[in-house]
């Protein structure tokens, strides 16, 4: 989500909070806040257009008496409490990999530290399948949110009605199309825009609330308790609405990196965690006072009629900046896949000169643009949409779950009477989110999980190609040692520098192989080059190279960076230095090797996965524009694999 950032915004905002003194500090602090609350909260921000409304006129209503809009708004206090403040603000964010976050960098922290554990690669596959429903998520989240405040249109005029979807359509094409642009110069109007409609969700809930102040017994966990004692079923169903209210959860901690913990915690403790309550009991109050009547959209019909239209233009906006936050989401979750070899090079545009964070990946834009589109056109309403939203939130939190267990026990070092009861805690609320949801799939629920299983076959049938891949590439690699004494004797050598970019370190490049059978000579300085990605964010310049002399004007150089930093190769060799003459692009040239697949007798996946792979492979963005190598010092030499 860093294209959300303006071009002002601190390189590391944990030491900027952290580091600062005074009024200057105070200032940073507040910056830094009132950036969170417009990009960290846009989904959770969002959430009261739609989810009370659900509990009771969703897929499993509810009897509406004040009973049940009691245990409801319970329910719902009582979720944020231990979903969002517990263990995502006060446990989970604590678990952060170089001050980054979310699931793929909380997977790398893990899978750094426990390579030696045989259950390791269970907890990768799962941290993968949790990336895969963030997909989906971030396909449901712009279509249910923008959906859900244009409906409003309907609430204030009904002759409106018919104009709801093409207004929706028309709006999230604009959405996507500007993602090519950048969207720094309005990113600075995110924070008072949300702040904005915060304030006003907030003051519509005091003005309810103080009609019928006896809403304010929902605080009493006893109301949430007595719901599943006297109707357990419809009180079970009722979760899967109920979980709406915490959707977005996962994105204080995924942002984390952006804005630093502490002004997190202090947007949601302070800010938006009263207001999102204010204004559901200011709902609930509403439904005391006006039952059925208002059960249509009990949000817009808190404002009174004069107030409904601007409601609904400032609900929308809130919306576009939470689908903007998701959208920009999901291109940083894939900039970290494809770093940590899950996923194919894909062309990576920025859209800042002065920002290196702000990434566009046309792919992935109007992939979700096209999905998200055709789930509008399909579910038609916000409420048949919410049926297909709560799954992949759930799904991905009940897998945060693990990655926690394996946090507290295997790097935190927790007792395990600490830890069992603040887990048991989160898998009985998480298991019980999921049970209800899955109830839902024949309704819309089976979308996420269907996108979720695809992208998660496409992310592990890479990594596993990738790995075949290389395996092959060593099996028939020449020793070095052995190269390097006979080719420095036989081959003419001429005047510049040669690059072999390989995939592993150990053994010659393919590449260089076929280059000195087919040209006949050798360059007085050959580079033997590999890129690694670690599993930190970032590698600072005086870890980034490690170089190794192999004689006769032949080095092996491996050059490092964290999975949020760009492989810039021709950048990092300027600052080399051991290995002769500092280098110079006109006298370098770079020899990349582009494998072509072949069937083996002895298949490394079904041949099934091999297509898939294959045709990865031959999607996948050139080495030459990934690395950002100068395009007229490349030369590419095919050479073929069997896996």
């Amino acid at each position: 989500m860093a294209d959300l950032l303006p071009n002002t915004a601190p390189a590391s905002a944990q030491d900027d909070y952290e580091g600062g003194h005074g009024h200057s500090r105070q200032k940073a602090t507040v910056k830094l806040v009132v950036g969170a609350i417009g990009i960290v909260f846009g989904d959770i921000g969002t959430s009261p257009l739609y989810a009370f409304r659900e509990t009771f006129a969703g897929h499993h209503p509810l009897t509406l008496d004040p009973d049940h809009i009691l245990g409801v708004i319970s329910l719902m206090f009582w979720s944020m409490m231990l979903v969002v403040t517990l263990k995502y603000v006060s446990i989970i964010m604590r678990a952060d990999n170089k001050g980054e976050g979310g699931s793929l960098a909380l997977l790398a922290l893990i899978n750094g530290q426990t390579k030696t554990q045989r259950w390791s690669r269970g907890i990768v596959l799962l941290g993968v399948f949790a990336t895969a429903l963030f997909y989906g998520d971030s396909m449901i989240t712009p279509a249910v949110s923008v959906l859900s405040a244009v409906e409003g249109l309907a609430v204030y005029n009904p002759a409106l009605a018919p104009a709801i979807l093409p207004v929706v359509i028309v709006i999230l094409l604009g959405l996507f199309w500007i993602q090519g642009l950048g969207t720094n110069k309005v990113a600075t109007l995110f924070g008072p825009i949300m702040l904005l409609y915060f304030v006003t969700i907030a003051g519509l809930g005091i003005l309810s609330i103080v009609k019928t102040p006896g809403i304010l017994y929902a605080f009493n966990p006893y109301w949430a308790v007595m719901f599943f004692v006297t109707d357990p079923l419809p009180a079970f169903l009722a979760l899967g609405s109920v979980v709406l209210a915490v959707t977005g959860a996962e994105a204080l901690y995924a942002d984390m990196g952006h804005f630093g913990r502490n002004p997190i915690r202090v947007s949601w403790l302070a800010f938006v965690l009263p207001a999102l309550m204010l204004n559901y009991m200011g709902q609930g109050a509403l439904l005391f006072r006006e039952g059925a009547a208002a059960l249509h959209s009990p949000f817009y019909n808190l404002a009174p009629v004069w107030g409904q239209l601007p409601l609904v233009v400032l609900a929308t906006m809130a919306a576009i900046i939470a689908s903007q936050a998701v959208i920009s989401g999901a291109f940083s979750v894939t900039q970290q896949a494809i770093q940590l070899g899950f996923m194919p090079r894909l062309r990576i545009a920025h859209t800042s000169a002065a920002t290196a964070g702000q990434i566009y990946i046309p792919l992935i834009n109007w992939g979700l643009m096209v999905m998200v589109i055709l789930l509008v056109l399909t579910f038609k309403t916000s409420s048949n949409l919410t049926a297909a939203y709560g799954i992949a939130v759930t799904g991905a939190m009940f897998i945060d779950n693990v990655l926690l267990t394996v946090v507290l026990y295997r790097l935190w070092h927790w007792k395990w009477y600490y830890a069992a009861p603040v887990l048991a805690v989160f898998y009985l609320v998480d298991g019980a989110y999921l049970a209800a949801n899955l109830t839902k799939v024949p309704d819309g629920g089976w979308f996420p999980l269907l996108i979720g299983f695809v992208i998660f076959t496409l992310l592990t049938t890479w990594s596993r190609g990738r790995r075949l891949v290389q395996d092959r590439l060593r099996e028939a690699a020449m020793p070095i040692p052995v190269f390097v004494a006979s080719a420095a004797n036989s081959a003419v050598r001429v005047p510049g520098t040669a690059v072999f970019m390989t995939s592993t370190p150990d053994g010659v490049p393919h590449a260089l192989l076929h280059n000195l059978k087919h040209n006949k000579v050798l360059h007085e300085r050959v580079i033997l080059l590999t890129v690694k990605i670690r599993d930190v964010p970032v590698v600072e310049d005086d870890g980034r190279c490690k170089l190794e002399d192999l004689g006769r004007g032949f080095f092996r150089m491996v050059l490092q960076f964290g999975f949020m930093q760009e492989p810039d190769v021709p950048a990092a060799l300027k600052n080399v230095a051991g290995c002769g003459q500092a280098f110079k692009m006109m006298d370098t040239s770079f020899f990349l090797a582009r494998q072509t697949l072949l069937p083996s007798a002895k298949p490394g996946m079904p041949l099934w996965r091999e297509k898939i792979f294959a045709w990865m492979l031959r999607n996948a963005e050139s080495a030459m524009e990934f690395f950002r190598l100068p395009t007229n010092r490349v030369v590419e030499l095919g050479s073929q694999v069997e896996i």
